[in-house]
């Protein structure tokens, strides 16, 4: 099983998409109608306890691999294949030239040859894989290949985690590829001009939040700061005098003193918004460019009140918080509300999700 598999993969059985975060565990399976319309078949999360994963590492494995069990049961799916991710820290990813032509054989030769040169490791400790992007547009008679490479046992933990709750991982992605297949879909809809539309995607995790900058299908632009929702969580502690598990649960319930929203969220969302203004100002002075045309807010803290106005107030640009879902169909099983609440959370496990239906 490769890195890249969703990428290279046809048409697929029944799939759910797992993302396991260092606050979380997040599944979504999906279906898809005769006529091509996505259908939301399953979603659940539990929560995972502050150091059980750190910096994408398991410190704590069977707590993690209880809760996957937990999100599977919770979740009602009878599916066994699963699509997982790994942290992009985990993940060296490089982009090379090669011969058109070539056959499969003499491509892993070639591909072992070149990784030997970006990766710090020798190849026995790795996983490697590979997958042809297509002809160069630079270079006549040369294909562009991505290789990806992690560590066996940063893979093997993943693995580990899906097989303890009785799941057979299939596909093993990239956690900023999976949320950029899932928003793909959304930055095709949006008004566009003549191609050239910047989305500036914030996906804000408890820890640290990712800016990506991308052009269609093209990043321009990738950095990692360190905020996150896990600050709102420690704030309403520290101020309610809950333990962090307490606040945390409080945080998702709503279940908070009438003082919450003026007192601790309004401040917050503030300082959130002050954040991503300067991480966006530091892409404008590294980069030749100076406007983007929309932001796009995903992770736990997208959908807090006030976060999208105030962001578009900060910075100028148009702010909305992510929803995956949106444009697909609900199972009459599930609640559309909680559904719509929480959607910002799920867009990396509902771009594992989309492995499925790959190509």
């Amino acid at each position: 099983m490769g890195f890249l598999d969703g990428l290279l993969g046809g048409k697929n059985p029944p799939l759910i998409g797992l993302d396991i975060s260092s606050s979380s565990v997040k599944l979504v399976e999906l279906g898809q109608e005769p006529g091509g319309a996505y259908v939301v078949e399953r979603f659940a999360t539990e929560s995972l306890e502050k150091g059980w994963i750190t910096d994408g590492q398991i410190e704590r494995f069977d707590e993690v691999a209880d809760a996957v069990r937990r999100v599977v049961a919770k979740s009602g799916t009878r599916t066994k294949q699963v699509a997982l991710a790994m942290p992009q820290s985990a993940v060296i990813t490089k982009k090379i030239m090669l011969p058109a032509g070539l056959r499969e054989e003499e491509l892993e030769v070639q591909v072992e040859s070149e990784a030997n040169q970006y990766i710090p490791f020798s190849l026995d400790e790795v996983s490697l894989d590979f997958c042809v992007i297509g002809p160069s547009t630079t270079s006549i008679g040369d294909i562009e290949v991505l290789i990806a490479a992690s560590r066996k046992d940063r893979v093997q933990d993943r693995q580990g985690l899906a097989e303890a709750a009785g799941l057979k991982p299939v596909v093993l992605d990239i956690e900023s590829y999976a949320s950029r297949l899932a928003v793909g879909r959304l930055i095709a809809e949006l008004p566009s001009e003549a191609g050239e539309t910047l989305v500036a995607l914030f996906e804000i995790g408890a820890e640290n939040t990712s800016l990506k900058v991308l052009r269609g299908e093209e990043l321009l632009y990738d950095r990692d700061q360190a905020f996150g929702g896990a600050q709102l969580t420690q704030i309403i502690s520290r101020q309610y005098g809950f333990s962090l598990e307490e606040a945390e649960q409080k945080k998702l319930s709503g279940e908070l003193p009438e003082d919450y929203e003026s007192a601790i969220l309004k401040p917050f969302v503030e300082s959130l918004s002050q954040e991503i203004g300067r991480a966006l100002q530091y892409f404008f002075t590294s980069t030749p460019h100076h406007k983007v045309h929309y932001i796009m807010l995903a992770g736990g803290c997208a959908a807090l009140n006030g976060l999208k106005e105030s962001v578009t107030a900060q910075t100028g640009f148009s702010a909305m918080a992510v929803n995956p879902f949106e444009g697909m169909k609900l199972d009459s099983r599930l609640r559309e509300s909680k559904l719509r609440r929480d959607a910002p959370a799920y867009l990396t496990a509902c771009g594992l999700a989309m492995r499925r239906f790959l190509q």
